[in-house]
This record gives structure tokens, C-alpha cells and sequence, in this order.
């Protein structure tokens, strides 16, 4: 076992210090894959089936809308934010609840990052520095971090734990390689001479990122959307269902361990064991996921339309409530073009039915969710408890 990379001394503040160097990829010596191919057969298999979900849900689009925003909670939060993915919506819907303004602004920037990377793939942009640059400065723009040179790479020493880099537990790249490490992971991305499985490729990348830390801030969440902007780039995903963020928050010390060994000890094999387990449960569990919104969908839809007369009305603004499951009376009105009145007293047969229910006790201006199929979304998106 030995270094994935070199260290080198740096001075910070008068203070000598040894920072990790990566060494470019692919790693060297190569990896054995032999133990690991039937794991990525599995994933393979996995990520199959999760891509065909396009052909069975009624509409992709309020899947793919509602897992980017768990997607952005979630990796949010393993970044210290506090936030719910009903806290999101409820921000999305102009209707703040008592939580860190800071916090929910943090995740709504992270959804917007989200979106612009995966729009300019769709537009036939390539994966590359400037795309990377382009998500993190819509990341960064909005609550803590703002101040750190959102789309640029970093000009001083970071590091990660401890109060100085003399102390810390790990101290990426002196600033004055970061480019050059950067661009050999652009050139690792789009080398075809190099045989290895798009997830192997994407399990090697994230660690690359991750230990350049190229940013004063945002490092973890960039490259966690790393890796699925590569997926989708590559053709892997037609569609962004794939992310990691739940997989990782719920084995974070794991996680961290793997990344410091690879970068220690040249672990290459346990760290893609690990990523393929993560690929594995959660491919299946966001296509659990979709199975189980579809029998709520359909159950609720079928109680419904035993409603005799006000059936109409009802299904439509359950189907509204489908594709927003936080609303409120008047924009469910707006959205089905039911007077206010009909929109008002099919809300309160669905609150009666226990479909729908209100969330902030008000007399006015109340906000009422889905409450079946946002628990189902928001499985798993439970605040971090603070250390």
C-alpha cells in the first residue's frame, strides 16, 4: 500500500505544512477490478432499471422535479445545513416556516446549480473546468459562502479539520497546482483511450475532486453533482435520478475514512466497493420510491372517483397537488382554472379524506400538503443533529 499521490511542503502564515498532491488519473498501479465486476454488474442492473422509470411514470418531469430538490437537501445538509425538504418547498412557495433563512437559501441555490449543469449538457455542453466554475458560482451565490470567490478557483491554502493547516487533518494541494491537478481530471474525463466502466471512472473522479478541493467552499457538493452530471453526460442516465447524497449521509464516517485512505494508502478497491454499494441501494431505492408514488397516486385517484357529482373537481385538484404537494387554495385555483369557491371545498373533502392536510394553522392564507407522497419524498431528509 502506498500514497495515491506526493506531499509537498508549503509555508501558511510562517507555518511549514505537507499537502497532498494527487497524482493524475488513472491510478497507478492499476486497479483490480476481477473481485469487483460482479458488484458492478449489480449496479449496472440497478441503474438500468431506474433509467427505464421514464416509460412507466405518467410524468418524469414531477419525479425528476422532486429528486433534484432531496438531492439538494441532502447533500446540503451533510454540509451542516439544517433545512427539510418541506422547509424548500414552503421557501419555493414564498411561505417561509421558522427555520435559518441562510439555510434554506443554501438548498434553493444548490437546486438552481443543479439545474444550469444539467441544462448545459442537454444543450451539448461538454463536463469541463468552465462548467464546473458555472455550478459553483449559482451554488455560492446566495447565503454562506457568497463571500468565497463563487466560480473561481481557490488562490490560498485550504484545508480540512483542525483550526490551521499544521493541525489539520488533511491539507489539499498548495493553490498554485490546483489548476494543473484540475485540468488533469478534465483530461481523466475525457480520455477514451483510458478502458475503464463509466462508475469506475466516476467513483475515481469524485475522489480526484474532492482531494484537490479546488474551492474555498462548496467542495463536497460539487463534487457529489459531479457525479451525476458525468453519469448523464455519458448517456449512463437519460434522466438525473441517480444521487448519492442519502447513501452517503447515512455512512458519513465511512465516507470520510475511504476518501483519506485512498488518498493515505491507495485503497482504490475498498473505496469502489463502497461507491458500488451506494450506486446499488440507492438506484433501487429511488426506484422503490417511484413504484410506491404510483400506488398512492392510483389508490387516492380510485377513492376519488367513487365521489359521484364532485369527482371532477376533485381529481383535478389531486392531480394538482400531485405535481405541487404544498400549495395553497389560490394557486391550486390558478392551476386547474376552478373557481376559488369549488377549489376551496375540494381542498377541505380531500383534508376530510385525509389526502391532503393543512400546515400552518392559520385562518388565512393557509398552506395545505400531500401529506402521503411528501412523506414518501421526504424520506430520509430529516436535519442532521448538530454535534
Amino acid at each position: 500500500m502506498r500514497p495515491s499521490g506526493r506531499y509537498v511542503t508549503t509555508t501558511v502564515a510562517g507555518e511549514a505544512v505537507s499537502a497532498f498532491v494527487p497524482a493524475p488519473l488513472p491510478p497507478e498501479p492499476a486497479i483490480q477490478l476481477e473481485m469487483l465486476w460482479r458488484k458492478l454488474d449489480h449496479a449496472n442492473q440497478a441503474l438500468g432499471r431506474l433509467d427505464g422509470l421514464t416509460r412507466l411514470l405518467p410524468d418524469p418531469r414531477l419525479f425528476i422535479y422532486f429528486y433534484v430538490r432531496k438531492e439538494a437537501v441532502l447533500s446540503s445538509q451533510i454540509e451542516g445545513t439544517q433545512s427539510s425538504l418541506s422547509d424548500l418547498l414552503l421557501f419555493e412557495l414564498d411561505e417561509l416556516p421558522g427555520v435559518a433563512l441562510d439555510d434554506v437559501a443554501e438548498v434553493s441555490s444548490y437546486v438552481a446549480a443543479m439545474s444550469h449543469g444539467l441544462e448545459r449538457l442537454r444543450e451539448g455542453f461538454p463536463l469541463s473546468l468552465r462548467l464546473v466554475r458555472e455550478v459553483h458560482a449559482i451554488l455560492l451565490r446566495h447565503g454562506r459562502g457568497a463571500e468565497k470567490a463563487p466560480g473561481e478557483f481557490r488562490r490560498s491554502q485550504s484545508w480540512i479539520g483542525g483550526s490551521r493547516p499544521g493541525n489539520a487533518l488533511f491539507v489539499p494541494p498548495p493553490a498554485h497546482l490546483v489548476t494543473e491537478c484540475m485540468g488533469d481530471l478534465e483530461k481523466f474525463l475525457h480520455d477514451e483511450t483510458i478502458d475503464l466502466p463509466i462508475l469506475v471512472r466516476a467513483a475515481c473522479a469524485h475522489v480526484q475532486f474532492e482531494t484537490i478541493h479546488p474551492f474555498l467552499d462548496g467542495n463536497g457538493r460539487v463534487g457529489r453533482l459531479l457525479i451525476t452530471l458525468l453519469l448523464c453526460a455519458d448517456g449512463v442516465l437519460s434522466d438525473p435520478l441517480l444521487y448519492l447524497s442519502l447513501f452517503l449521509k447515512r455512512h458519513r464516517n465511512r465516507y470520510y475514512e475511504l476518501l483519506q485512505r485512498v488518498r493515505t494508502e491507495g485503497l482504490w478497491a475498498e473505496w469502489l466497493d463502497f461507491f458500488l454499494t451506494g450506486v446499488i441501494d440507492t438506484a433501487r431505492q429511488a426506484t422503490d420510491t417511484a413504484q410506491q408514488a404510483l400506488r398512492i397516486f392510483e389508490e387516492d385517484q380510485q377513492k376519488l372517483r367513487g365521489q359521484g357529482r364532485g369527482a371532477g373537481s376533485l381529481l383535478r385538484v389531486h392531480d394538482h397537488f400531485r405535481r405541487h404537494p404544498t400549495s395553497t387554495t389560490a394557486r391550486a385555483s390558478a392551476d386547474t382554472g376552478l373557481a376559488f369557491q369549488t377549489t376551496a371545498t375540494a381542498i377541505k373533502v380531500l383534508c376530510d379524506m385525509e389526502q391532503l392536510a393543512e400546515v400552518t394553522g392559520r385562518r388565512r392564507d393557509r398552506v395545505f400538503v400531500y401529506r402521503r407522497y411528501l412523506d414518501l419524498l421526504a424520506e430520509g431528509t430529516e436535519p442532521l443533529a448538530r454535534s
